[in-house]
């Protein structure tokens, strides 16, 4: 009999493409979503990606109640763990992202536990391996991890690395259930629908001509449907138990991303700036924009990571960024977003 997954999150951009994943390769799905009012919509969309769409359900599931979980896994053979708060503009209370992000990952695998579910794979984030840009310019390891005594680090990193290390904590100290990692660089790719949420903000910024000049920025980047096939590659690699991969393709500066978009939607060149702004400015500008000022640590600084392991134990092959990019910017046409 075909295998029953868990994915939690299923209603954002990574749950619904690590859903598309699973059914496209035989696999059923219970989808956990906190409104269940949004399933009917989830369904339509994602029905017109796969031909295996009656092998998908939903259950409701809020991150903070422990018990609705253990409900959900009910039947199910093992966890991709994903829902986690992703805010664009970072709180001033760190605890309104900590405390859903590690209760969830604890009331998550505690209900794994009880049900006898032997392999759950998460979703962390580069955010847990290197957090702020104060080291400089440096190629980063999966043994690395976010100093989260240092007082200038935003709350999301803090959330994913106070979760991730919940999780390794409480694996090991009662015994199971297994756990793989998966730590996903800045993320794009194809959107499903207009609803993109926080990953697609820059294309949509760029290609909606909100950067008169571009800042001085660079990110690690991988597409969402590589995310989603190194999420089914670990739950189902017995060498991944126990290990934390790093998930990315490639570095590419904000600069190099308009240039790109420039050529290859030239409709929207005169929108499309290429020329660089000034460190200060940027400083000046967030300020008043709360989703710009978590990059500030980052000004020139390329903070790079090696995916090595990741590709030679799990022989995951990801996208080229450009590719990424490329369809991200092509889905939020498509959608009318833009």
């Amino acid at each position: 009999m075909a295998k029953k997954l868990l994915v939690t999150g299923a209603s954002g951009f990574i749950g619904t493409h690590c859903i598309l994943e699973l059914l496209n390769n035989g696999y059923h799905v219970m989808g956990t979503v906190r409104d269940l009012d949004r399933t009917e919509q989830i369904f339509n969309i994602l029905k017109g990606h796969t031909e295996n769409i009656d092998n998908l359900e939903f259950a409701q599931a809020e991150l903070t109640d422990p018990h609705s979980w253990e409900k959900a896994m009910r039947g199910c053979d093992g966890v991709l763990h994903v829902a986690s708060p992703v805010p664009v503009i970072q709180p001033k209370d760190p605890d309104e992202v900590i405390r859903p992000a590690r209760e969830g990952t604890l009331n998550v695998l505690k209900a794994a536990k009880k049900q006898d579910i032997t392999r759950v794979v998460m979703t962390s984030s580069v955010s847990a391996v290197w957090g702020k840009g104060r080291e400089g310019s440096r190629v980063y390891s999966e043994s690395d991890w976010t100093n989260t005594n240092d007082p200038d680090q935003s709350p999301y990193s803090l959330s994913k690395t106070f979760a991730e290390k919940a999780a390794w904590k409480f694996v090991e100290e009662h015994g199971g259930p297994e756990l793989s990692v998966i730590n996903p660089s800045f993320v794009f790719g194809p959107a499903l629908e207009s609803d993109y949420g926080s990953s697609l903000e820059i294309l949509y910024k760029i290609l909606k001509g909100k950067y008169p000049l571009v800042p001085k920025l660079g990110f690690e980047i991988v597409d969402v449907r590589d995310v989603a096939v190194l999420h089914r590659l670990a739950y189902e690699s017995s060498e991944a138990v126990g290990r934390r991969f790093l998930c990315s393709s490639g570095f590419r500066w904000l600069k190099e991303m308009a240039i790109f978009l420039r050529k290859h939607f030239p409709e929207y060149r005169s929108k499309i700036s290429v020329r660089n702004m000034p460190n200060f400015l940027l400083k000046a500008i967030a300020i008043f924009d709360g989703s710009v000022a978590r990059f500030l640590p980052a000004l020139e600084i390329k903070r790079e990571v090696d995916v090595s392991s990741t590709r030679e134990i799990l022989g995951w092959k990801p996208r080229p960024p450009e590719e990424a990019i490329e369809s991200g910017a092509r889905s939020l046409l498509d959608l009318g977003v833009v």
